[in-house]
C-alpha cells in the first residue's frame, strides 16, 4: 500500500450550510442522535436475536456460550481496533467542519486501509487464541465446545465488521447519521432471517447463529462501501486510492490509541468480572448473558449521545466555535440524564417479563431479576464518563481521559474483584464494582473538563 496520495480534485469549501455548526443545538443533537440510537439498536438486535433463538431452540448452555465469555473476548480484541479508528472520526469531523477536502481525502483512504489490515489481523489472532482465552476465564466445561465454535466462526467476519464500523464513522463524522441506520436495518433483517433458517429450521446450533451474524455484517459492509464510493461529497472513497498516508496514519493513531486502550481497559476489567461470574456456575452465566442483552438498551442510548457529542464538538471546534461547544455539552448531558432515568425506571419495573424472552428456566430468571434490579438504578453514575469523554475526544484531548479510565475503571475494578470478592463471593459483590468505578471516574472527568482541559483553556484565552 502506498504512503502518498494524489491530491483530490475540487474545492475545499462545503457547498451547503452545515447545520451542525449553524443550527439550533438541541434540535441538531436530536436529529443526529436518533438515527445513531436506532442504528445501535439494530446493531445490537442481531446479537440479541442470536441469544433468543439459541436460548429457545438449543438450550441454556448454548445461550451462555453466545454471550458472557465469548462477548467479552470479542469486545477485548475488536474494541481496541474500533477505538483506534475513532481517531479517524475526530480528524474527519474537524477537517470537514473546517472545509479541508484534501485532508478529509487522506483520512478516509487511510482509515479504509486500516480497516482491511486490522480486520485480517483480528481474524487470524482471534481464531488462534480462542481456546486458551476461554480456559483462562474459567469458562464452564459444559459450554466450552459451544463457545469455541461460535467464536472461531465469528472471527471470520472481522474484515466486513471493521469496514462497516469505519465506513459508518466516516459518514457520521460528516454529519450523516441516517444512512448507517438504513444499513443496520438491512443487516438486522438479514440476521433474523438467517438465524431462524440456520438454527430453528436447519438445526445448525451455535454455528448457525455465528454464520448468520457474519453474513449480515457482510451485507452492511457492502452497503456502506457502495455509498462512500458513489458520493460526490469530499469524503468520497476511491478503492484504487486506498492506502496509508504516513502523516495521517500517525494522527489517527495519536488520537485513536487512547480510545483503543480505554476500550481495552474496560474489556480487561469485564473479562476479570466474567471470570468471577463463570465460577458461580452455568445458571449465573446464562442469567448474566441474558441481562447483558437487556443492559445493552442503556449502552446503545448513552453511546449514541457520546457519538453525537463527539461529532458535534469536533465540527464546531474545527470551525472555531468554542462557546457553541460548551453549550452543546450542557444540552447533551441534560438529554442523556432524562433518557437514562426513564429507561432505568422501565427496566426495573419490567425485569422479569423482559428476561423471560431469553430463558424460562426458573433459577436463571431469579438470578437475572436480582442482577437487573441492582444494576439499573446505578446507570446515572456513568453519564459524565460518556458525554465528557466524547466531548474531549471531539477536540482531540484524549490522553487524560484514558489515564482516568485506566485508574478509575480498570485498576479500581480489578482491585475490588481481587480483594472484596474473595471475602464475599456473591454476584452482588462482583457487580457492585460497576457503579463504584463509574462514580470515581465521573468525578475525575468532571474536575478535569471544568478546570484543566484544553477546551477550558481555550475558553479562558478567548475571554481575555
Amino acid at each position: 500500500m502506498s504512503s502518498e496520495h494524489t491530491e483530490p480534485a475540487g474545492g475545499t469549501g462545503q457547498e451547503h450550510t452545515n447545520q451542525i455548526t449553524e443550527g439550533v443545538i438541541w434540535k441538531q443533537l436530536l436529529l443526529f442522535f436518533f438515527p445513531i440510537l436506532f442504528g445501535t439498536f439494530f446493531q445490537q438486535l442481531y446479537n440479541t436475536v442470536d441469544a433468543i433463538v439459541v436460548g429457545q431452540f438449543v438450550g441454556k448452555e448454548a445461550l451462555a456460550s453466545v454471550g458472557g465469555p465469548t462477548a467479552n473476548i470479542i469486545s477485548l480484541l475488536v474494541g481496541f481496533f474500533v477505538g483506534i479508528s475513532s481517531g479517524a472520526t475526530v480528524i474527519i469531523s474537524q477537517y470537514y467542519g473546517a472545509g479541508r477536502a484534501d485532508k478529509v481525502f487522506y483520512a478516509v483512504h487511510t482509515a479504509a486501509a486500516f480497516a482491511l489490515t486490522a480486520g485480517a489481523f483480528l481474524t487470524v489472532t482471534g481464531i488462534l487464541i480462542t481456546p486458551g482465552a476461554l480456559r483462562a476465564m474459567n469458562t464452564p466445561a459444559d459450554i466450552m465446545d459451544y463457545a469455541i465454535l461460535y467464536m472461531r466462526i465469528y472471527f471470520l467476519g472481522m474484515i466486513p465488521n471493521l469496514i462497516y464500523n469505519i465506513g459508518s464513522a466516516v459518514l457520521r463524522a460528516a454529519g450523516d447519521s441516517r444512512r448507517p441506520l438504513y444499513f443496520l436495518i438491512a443487516c438486522c433483517l438479514t440476521n433474523i432471517v438467517l438465524d431462524l433458517l440456520f438454527v430453528a429450521v436447519l438445526r445448525m446450533g451455535v454455528a448457525g447463529a455465528a454464520f448468520a451474524t457474519i453474513a449480515s455484517q457482510a451485507v452492511s459492509a457492502v452497503l456502506v462501501t457502495a455509498v462512500l464510493a458513489r458520493t460526490r461529497e469530499m469524503y468520497r472513497l476511491t478503492p484504487s486510492k486506498i492506502g496509508f498516508d504516513r502523516r495521517m496514519l500517525h494522527r489517527i493513531i495519536r488520537i485513536g490509541l487512547p480510545s483503543g486502550l480505554q476500550s481495552t481497559m474496560y474489556s480487561i476489567s469485564n473479562v476479570i468480572i466474567q471470570s468471577g461470574v463463570n465460577s458461580l456456575g452455568t445458571d449465573t452465566v446464562a442469567a448474566w448473558t441474558a441481562y447483558g442483552k437487556v443492559d445493552v438498551l442503556f449502552w446503545m442510548s448513552i453511546n449514541a449521545f457520546g457519538i453525537a457529542i463527539t461529532t458535534f464538538v469536533g465540527q464546531n471546534y474545527g470551525a472555531g466555535k468554542t462557546a457553541r461547544v460548551h453549550r452543546a455539552i450542557t444540552v447533551c448531558m441534560s438529554m442523556a440524564a432524562v433518557s437514562t432515568v426513564l429507561l432505568s425506571t422501565a427496566l426495573y419495573a419490567l425485569a422479569e417479563p423482559i428476561l423471560r424472552i431469553f430463558s424460562t428456566d426458573a433459577e436463571v430468571l431469579r438470578i437475572g431479576v436480582e442482577i437487573m434490579r441492582f444494576m439499573v438504578p446505578t446507570y446515572i453514575a456513568y453519564l459524565i464518563i460518556e458525554i465528557y469523554s466524547g466531548a474531549l475526544r471531539g477536540i482531540g484531548d484524549v490522553w487524560i481521559p484514558m489515564i482516568f479510565t485506566m485508574f478509575g475503571v480498570c485498576f479500581l475494578r480489578i482491585l475490588w474483584i481481587l480483594i472484596a470478592v474473595p471475602l464475599r463471593p456473591a454476584m452482588k459483590t462482583i457487580i457492585f464494582s460497576y457503579p463504584l468505578t463509574w462514580a470515581v471516574t465521573s468525578v475525575l472527568l468532571f474536575i478535569y473538563l471544568q478546570f484543566f482541559s484544553q477546551l477550558k483553556h481555550k475558553a479562558r484565552s478567548k475571554s481575555r
